[in-house]
């Protein structure tokens, strides 16, 4: 059985947006499926808008989605000449021709088409120009383009693709299309095949966008005397408006950095991208890796388009209700040893990141973790949320100190007598922090919660969370009596 190969070929003309991320995305699950190699080729044509920034962000994106490969990356303008080479062949046999017609006698066939409410496509003017008359219009120093012949026979030229099913058309509906500018340098069409070629590609899984492209393509491959790739075209990812995803349109909320830096979990993220046009045919949605390759056919690819979910509004819900649900399973299930991996960057990013905490404070960093992760949603939250946790200095929300705290005057005499009550306890734990706490609202008279919510915003800061109780152990007998004790300075506000 002949190897699978497939592709990805992004363009470094800027950041990897998610349409990119899930075509790569697909292309390794079938490669991996198929026990076959992902090739990775740098598409860089694009002299003017291709940098060095947008490479590294591409390579920088796949790594943090997991998609390895196995070839490349190789650099589309390292095989200038093949593509050449390839042009000139095509001319020596016969199966495309210098084309002299200018610009503006295209333009006046186009503007006439339209006047009778015609379709335009190029007439073949060139086609049949004779080598005489080839040599006489180059000897003037007349500018020409490569076209390619299309075959001019009866029937229809079809390929079978594995979403859609047949695709076809008629000959007579193809154009003698450009594969050669006039300046010399080849057009994407036909490096793309010849690339292709070249990498031995046997599966080619793209977006739909690209499909006005194929069927010329399918001529180019018969035409160098390569098999045709087995196609499979993806359906598009459109906004609520029914608009394309694209990084000009939408900006960064479409960039894989942007999920990366929001505090995503990378393979929560690519579990999502693989549900934005894929479905495994039954309700299952949280894959690991092992199995959504498993899982993973072309045949199950959806032939409608997909929708994100973008919209305006909190950052940390910024995107599709399902992207933050699915990461939110990973972050609440994952081993808190991995979650802690994840966590660290973005606990040092604020400055609350100890060194202890990979060593004698281990076992505590990592009971904290499990204790408060089942509320958040992203990394972000344990460096934001979750900022009491690992430091005196964390703000106090405007809605809990207005609720729990300025609305009840007694509690700035109450909070620092419960201060010194913890701070005599010789044990300190579940059951005498919440007895203190209910005794103490007892011989005040007034409700235990009273006291128990205005603890949560002095020593967290939050409206909610985990057990009170819970919280005042793993903060700490010392913290929690200084938070309580400085509790009055917040009716100064």
């Amino acid at each position: 059985m002949t190897e699978t190969r497939l592709r990805f070929p992004p363009s470094p003309t800027g950041y990897l947006h998610i349409g990119g991320a899930r075509t790569a995305l697909y292309n390794w699950l079938y490669a991996k499926k198929t026990g076959g190699k992902l090739i990775l080729r740098i598409e860089d044509t694009d002299a003017e808008r291709s940098t060095q920034e947008s490479i590294q962000g591409i390579l920088d994106g796949l790594e943090w989605l997991g998609i390895d490969w196995d070839e490349g990356p190789y650099f589309q303008t390292d095989f200038d000449a093949d593509h050449v080479n390839a042009a000139k062949q095509l001319l020596e046999e016969g199966k495309a021709y210098k084309c002299f017609c200018t610009k503006e006698e295209l333009d006046a066939k186009r503007e006439a088409a339209q006047a009778n409410k015609t379709t335009y496509g190029y007439d073949g003017t060139c086609r049949n120009l004779t080598p005489d008359e080839v040599a006489e219009k180059e000897a003037a120093g007349l500018p020409f383009v490569v076209r390619f012949k299309v075959p001019e026979k009866e029937g229809i030229l079809s390929y079978e693709d594995k979403v859609l099913g047949q695709i076809k058309s008629n000959y007579s509906e193809i154009e003698d299309f450009v594969i050669v500018r006039s300046t010399g340098k080849p057009l994407y069409l036909l490096c793309n095949v010849v690339d292709d070629i070249r990498d031995r590609i046997t599966h080619i899984i793209r977006g739909q966008d690209h499909m006005t492209n194929t069927l010329r393509q399918v001529l180019l491959y018969e035409a160098l005397d390569a098999p045709v790739p087995v196609f499979a075209h993806m359906p598009l990812t459109l906004d609520l408006k029914k608009a394309k995803i694209s990084k000009r349109s939408h900006g960064e909320i479409v960039a894989v950095h942007f999920y990366r830096d929001h505090g995503f979990i990378p393979w929560a993220f690519s579990n999502f991208l693989v549900l934005l046009g894929w479905s495994s045919g039954d309700d299952t949605e949280i894959f690991s890796k092992d199995e959504l390759i498993q899982a993973f056919s072309l045949e199950r690819i959806n032939k409608s388009n997909s929708t994100f979910n973008y919209r305006k509004g909190d950052a940390k819900f910024f995107t599709d209700p399902k992207a933050i649900a699915i990461n939110e399973h990973y972050l609440r299930t994952m081993p808190v040893e991995e979650l802690a991996l994840l966590v660290k960057p973005f606990l040092e990013t604020e400055n609350l990141w100890d060194d202890s905490y990979d060593g004698e404070k281990k076992e505590w960093f990592l009971q904290t973790l499990d204790l408060i992760r089942d509320r958040f949603h992203t990394l972000t939250d344990f460096a934001d949320l979750g900022r009491a946790y690992f430091s005196d200095d964390f703000p106090i929300q405007a809605k809990p100190l207005k609720k729990n705290i300025l609305k009840h005057e007694g509690l700035k005499e109450w909070l620092p007598m419960l201060a010194d009550r913890y701070e005599a306890l010789t044990e300190f734990n579940l059951e005498t922090a919440e007895q203190t706490a209910r005794d103490l609202a007892t011989e005040l008279d007034v409700k235990p919660g009273v006291i128990i919510n205005g603890m949560r915003t002095v020593v967290t800061g939050q409206l909610a969370g985990p057990s009170m109780f819970d919280i005042l152990v793993t903060i700490g007998k010392e913290k929690v009596v200084q938070r309580l004790r400085n509790s009055p300075k917040l009716y100064q506000v």
